[in-house]
């Protein structure tokens, strides 16, 4: 065997001939963005009376490695709209690097579209839903995807809060509260006591959605193995958006696990 670091493992060239990699049938086209790596795991919002509530941990990880623990996966988007990312990381910064150059040519071409924050500017929230969606609809179509699902808060048209997703396939839709990831599973029952119906969501305080949006973070943090206790909030309204990027859940504990039965080295 050639033990040099390069090629560990590989049979040594000058006794066995040279590697024959015929049977790989790399004609093929390259499909990296086909195998995701870094990935965010959540992202949950849920509206309220006047605004949305959106959070999502700050944890990137390798596989099964939390390996980044501080990235962020919630941008503000001309400073009256939010878009949170889960998936992959590298997509992710990919689709920043593309809404921040759309941001600065909306900014040039009609300079007060970014003192709309109530959504009444060209690219308010549903508009901005919009053009994700045609984006990664056709990202799809070209067998090149972006391996993201998006979460896009803020105001429609008419100055009402708006909530939307979409994901690599170019799926969209619209409600009163939405989950990525473990998040769908995790955090969408606890949001759905609260808000529904749109007719429910309009009775929530920003309090209320506040803490409901935290308890939804904890429990994500006990029972989703991707994710962080520290994470990312923002709340939209009429006023602009007010994102808080290093938040900590209260002094968590997993003290109460040595009461479980069968846990640890403890006799039972």
């Amino acid at each position: 065997m050639d033990h040099r670091p390069q090629a560990w493992g590989r049979p040594r060239d000058d006794v066995y001939g040279a590697y024959d990699h015929s049977y790989l049938q790399n004609s093929g086209p390259k499909q990296a963005t086909q195998a995701p790596i870094v990935t965010g795991t959540s992202v949950i919002a849920m509206k309220y009376k006047d605004g949305v509530v959106m959070a999502a941990d700050n944890l990137a990880s390798y596989g099964s490695l939390a390996r980044f623990p501080d990235v962020k996966r919630l941008r503000v988007f001309l400073d009256s709209s939010v878009v949170g990312f889960s998936g992959d990381v590298s997509d992710m910064q990919f689709l920043d690097r593309h809404l921040t150059d759309l941001s600065i040519d909306e900014a040039y071409e009609d300079p007060s579209c970014t003192a709309a924050p109530n959504g009444k500017g060209h690219l308010n929230a549903a508009n901005l839903h919009k053009y994700l969606q045609k984006l990664l609809y056709k990202r799809r179509n070209d067998f090149d995807p972006l391996w993201n699902q998006l979460l896009i808060a803020g105001f429609d048209g008419h100055s009402k809060p708006y909530l939307a997703s979409v994901d690599l396939r170019g799926t969209s839709f619209t409600s009163p509260s939405l989950a990525t990831g473990f998040g769908s599973a995790l955090a969408q029952p606890i949001m759905r006591r609260y808000a529904e119906t749109e007719e429910d969501a309009a009775k929530l305080t920003r309090e209320q959605a506040v803490e409901v949006i935290k308890e939804c973070m904890k429990v994500l943090y006990y029972r989703d193995a991707r994710s962080l206790d520290r994470y990312s909030i923002a709340v939209v309204t009429k006023d602009g958006v007010e994102l808080k990027e290093d938040e900590q859940l209260e002094k968590q504990s997993w003290a109460f696990a040595e009461r479980i039965k069968g846990y640890g080295t403890q006799t039972v």
